[in-house]
């Protein structure tokens, strides 16, 4: 394609290299972070069940007053619609995963299956976002396994936003969008480092219990 065709193409439109590339990462970023959201959940619902059955017992990811999923599974933001949450994670991530093989094996799912996993996405980084509040400002504990799930979700949220951008599913000015999609990982490292730094300030004067 000439530079003069590519000056011409539609703002909704993306060169076919730049589709597959996109593609590709946002396959494995679903495939692999859905993998290992979905074993995290698990493994809570397992400990759950334990805690469950013997209120003694001591959860494998509590290891202090700090780091202590025993705490947050047995509080009520642990059961916000009348379950353990995690539960959530092991019915929604293999839809992530499937999503995830299918664009790595070149399938062209339609429209709205993208925009109904984008809308999965922000309501699972919205949720995230509200137990990392409560996690941290309210129960005063951080679950091991639950920041794993944080630490997959919002990667999953961002470049699955990107490429619904990039593929026009998503409609906003080219500006916009253009800047999304290339600032995808700064925009993970930043909520990565704006967490960190919450975290950090909200446990310095408790950091001491965790050694």
């Amino acid at each position: 394609m000439s530079v003069q065709e590519t000056e011409h193409i539609d703002d909704d439109e993306v060169v076919l290299p730049e589709r597959r590339a996109s593609a590709t990462v946002l396959g494995w970023l679903l495939a692999i972070g859905g993998a290992v959201g979905m074993v995290s959940s698990a493994i809570l619902v397992i400990e759950r069940i334990m805690l469950l059955e013997d209120p003694g017992y001591t959860p494998s990811c509590s290891f202090n007053p700090v780091v202590s999923c025993g705490q947050v599974m047995e509080s009520w933001q642990g059961e916000l619609f009348g379950f353990s949450n995690p539960i959530i994670g092991v019915a929604a991530f293999p839809i992530v995963v499937t999503a995830g093989v299918a664009a790595l094996a070149g399938a062209r799912l339609p429209r709205w299956f993208w925009l109904g996993l984008n809308t999965g996405a922000l309501l699972g980084a919205t949720f995230i976002t509200w137990l990392f509040v409560q996690s941290v400002y309210y129960i005063g504990a951080l679950c091991p396994y639950c920041m794993v799930v944080w630490t997959v979700t919002i990667p999953i949220f961002v470049y699955t936003t990107g490429y619904n951008l990039s593929e026009g599913h998503i409609r906003a000015p080219r500006g916009l969008r253009r800047g999304i999609v290339e600032s995808r990982g700064l925009i993970t490292f930043v909520w990565y480092a704006i967490l960190a730094i919450l975290i950090t300030v909200e446990f310095w004067d408790r950091w001491y219990l965790v050694f």
